[in-house]
């Protein structure tokens, strides 16, 4: 049903869990020949998914963005529910694992147009670690497209951000950035990105062509409960080099101090607001909020939009 020793995965797929290492897509699956899919990155910790509405709602969106018919959500919940169970039994209660959604629209033609077949649903569960330590960017030469067919997407069409990740670990780095066509700071490859210039604290708008990232937003609703406002006018890519502290948000990252931005020293990291974002998110979120957990009114399995 799911691997074992040191890596547990666990696996569903056709409706059941599956051993991983007889695990198969077909060979024209369009999410394999195309990246023609959808995803989503949850963490799982004490026996439940991580804002799992939340990011339901965000696959839906990104599904209709792309003009495929949305999963069945029932469904959905009732295999990451599965491997939930899966992988506590294998990894113990407590282990994070990296939950894995996947829907691709499954068979099709070995080109741009879809088959008329049934969608691919891949549900997995595999080891994760929580990356909070500063860290090290790098601002990419390439752009997102902020009027793209893909802008504010989250699909498994991924070469942009694997070849601009791997110009940044080139350079010593854990993230690479990117600007927008306007020339304005924009996101990660899987991360949003806030900067503080003489006490404000500010990330890029939707509008920018950034991902409506589920971290970043439950964030700013945990700031302004502490009384901190992040502003979301846009920024200059300039103003990542030029900010006082400077930090990433995400499913693996959480809040992550920036120490270093294309080789140059941030002058704090963490600094003053880094450090209350961390404190505001392990304080609304962390493992002994109210909001963590499957018996959660606001963030858990059957949670609304958050």
């Amino acid at each position: 049903m799911s691997g074992t020793g040191a890596n547990p995965v666990v696996v569903w797929a056709d409706g059941r869990l599956v051993d991983p290492a007889g695990s198969h897509i077909s060979w024209a699956d369009h999410g394999l020949t195309v990246g023609d899919g959808v995803f989503e990155t949850v963490k799982l910790q004490g026996g439940a998914p991580f804002a799992l509405a939340a990011h339901l709602d965000r696959l839906e969106a990104s599904a209709r963005g792309m003009l495929m018919a949305p999963p069945d959500r029932r469904t959905l919940e009732e295999a990451c529910s599965s491997v939930a169970r899966e992988w506590d039994r294998l990894a113990g209660a407590g282990a994070t694992a990296r939950l894995r959604i996947t829907v691709t629209t499954g068979a099709a033609p070995a080109g741009s147009e879809r088959g008329e077949g049934e969608a691919t649903v891949l549900v997995t569960a595999s080891p994760m670690t929580l990356t909070r330590e500063p860290t090290a960017v790098v601002v990419v030469p390439w752009t997102r497209n902020e009027r793209g067919a893909l802008a504010g997407l989250k699909t498994t069409s991924y070469g942009e951000n694997v070849v601009a990740l791997a110009h940044a670990r080139s350079r010593g780095a854990s993230e690479a950035i990117f600007a927008n066509t306007r020339g304005e700071l924009c996101e990660g490859t899987g991360t949003n990105v806030f900067l503080a210039r003489d006490g404000v604290l500010a990330t890029p708008p939707l509008g920018s062509g950034c991902l409506d990232g589920i971290t970043r937003s439950l964030l700013i609703d945990a700031l302004g409960d502490a009384g901190i406002e992040v502003d979301t006018a846009p920024l200059p890519l300039e103003a990542l080099a030029a900010a006082d502290e400077a930090f990433l948000t995400s499913t693996g990252r959480e809040v992550q101090p920036i120490a270093r931005v294309d080789g140059g020293l941030l002058s704090r990291a963490p600094g003053p607001l880094t450090a209350a974002a961390m404190q505001a998110w392990d304080t609304a979120y962390g493992s002994n909020s109210t909001a963590y957990g499957s018996n959660s009114t606001a963030y858990g399995s059957n949670a609304g939009s958050a």
